[in-house]
């Protein structure tokens, strides 16, 4: 599959893969990380469909401050290599999901990102190959913890709260990822704008250090970080996450 918006979608008889190209969505028979093909076209497209979350990663590994003027807002110096972190699978939600603010952790705020999806099973991988690893690109909304964050100095329990994770509202496949702009909405307020090619790390040398640490599996994501512009939610908000090439990843906030 070499280009395309790879989508999971909600049937009777349970999620199937989907791929839609030129406004025609057709289930994918087969394993997208592995061999597959084109299968029946879904009656109704898209707008008759219930997307679900692309992918279900074993992890997502974040990455902190990977952008200059983000980490001027947070007052904080820049990393000299990569300050990673894992939001754990259990905060993984899709399109349309709310996401809920636990009771009493205080400020919450939204961080848009552009997620890479791996494709296949990825350790030590150079960095002149990195790019081989990659299955697509996706949006993913770093919902933190804030006032939990500063108070603790850790990143875990302030990232990782059920709902903290949407991702959406596909992978697209074929992206290159050195310049792809991403903005980050509140309602009908643009918060973040910015692109990948203001990375600190750029993807294949996120993913050629990441894979020094730890095993990346198909459907691993890597969240590459997010521009300045981080803002408090509230309950009744609407949060989008707009990733060029990807589309809009739209969720809800509940309380």
């Amino acid at each position: 599959m070499d280009r395309g918006r790879l989508y999971r979608i909600a049937r009777d008889r349970g999620p199937v893969w989907a791929l839609e190209r030129n406004g025609v969505l057709r289930e994918i028979e087969g394993d997208p990380y592995g061999d597959c093909r084109d299968g029946a076209e879904l009656p109704g497209g898209l707008p008759g469909a219930r997307v679900l979350a692309p992918v279900q990663p074993s992890k997502i590994v974040a990455v902190g401050l990977n952008y200059k003027a983000h980490a001027e807002e947070q007052g904080k110096s820049l990393p000299a290599e990569p300050l990673i972190f894992i939001k754990p699978s259990t905060a993984v939600i899709g399109p349309g999901e709310p996401i809920r603010i636990p009771v009493g952790v205080g400020r919450v705020d939204h961080e848009a990102e552009v997620g890479v999806v791996i494709g296949k099973r990825a350790f030590r991988v150079p960095e002149g190959e990195a790019l081989d690893y990659i299955l697509g690109l996706t949006c993913v909304n770093d919902v933190t913890a804030r006032d939990l964050q500063r108070r603790e100095g850790h990143y875990t329990r302030p990232k990782g709260f059920d709902t903290f994770a949407p991702v959406g509202p596909c992978v697209a496949l074929g992206l290159r990822a050195d310049d792809v702009p991403v903005e980050g909405w509140v309602n009908s307020e643009r918060r973040q704008s910015s692109s990948t090619a203001d990375l600190i790390f750029p993807v294949p040398a996120l993913i050629a250090f990441i894979s020094s640490v730890m095993t990346l599996l198909p459907g691993d994501i890597i969240s590459t970080g997010t521009p300045a512009g981080i803002g408090p939610l509230q309950p009744g908000d609407v949060v989008t996450i707009r990733v060029a090439g990807v589309g809009d990843l739209v969720n809800p906030v509940g309380g």
